[in-house]
């Protein structure tokens, strides 16, 4: 049995509070506030996870292959949801990348979510 996802740090909740400052607004963006379990405090695009918070940093959505580069640049490790089986759309920003640098990444997994949507 595999323990629960210990809550996010105030470093990690800081970086992700710029990020729904930042991306809140736009259409179709909505905080997952009032869920439940996975996702539960996350940034949607249309009712679909985008970014959220997670245990060691914050979690993005991403093209698998964008997520081997930047697992391979070291700016990001694998997200496994608690499972033990890593996500491949999946990655944990590592806490070294820049706030700016979280926010375009931020950007282009919303960007990859409305692509998916099509």
């Amino acid at each position: 049995m595999t323990s629960p996802e210990p809550p996010a740090s105030a470093a990690v909740e800081a970086r992700f509070a710029a990020i729904v400052a930042a991306l809140a607004a736009l259409d179709g963006v909505s905080l997952g506030a009032g869920r439940r379990g996975f996702g539960s405090g996350a940034l949607l695009a249309n009712g679909r996870i985008f970014a959220m918070p997670g245990r060691g940093g914050v979690v993005l959505k991403l093209p698998g292959e964008r997520v081997a580069e930047l697992i391979a640049s070291q700016d990001g490790t694998p997200f496994d949801a608690g499972k033990g089986t890593p996500m491949k759309e999946w990655v944990v920003l590592a806490g070294q990348v820049a706030e700016e640098r979280c926010l375009e990444l931020a950007r282009e997994a919303l960007a990859f979510v409305h692509r998916r949507e099509k």
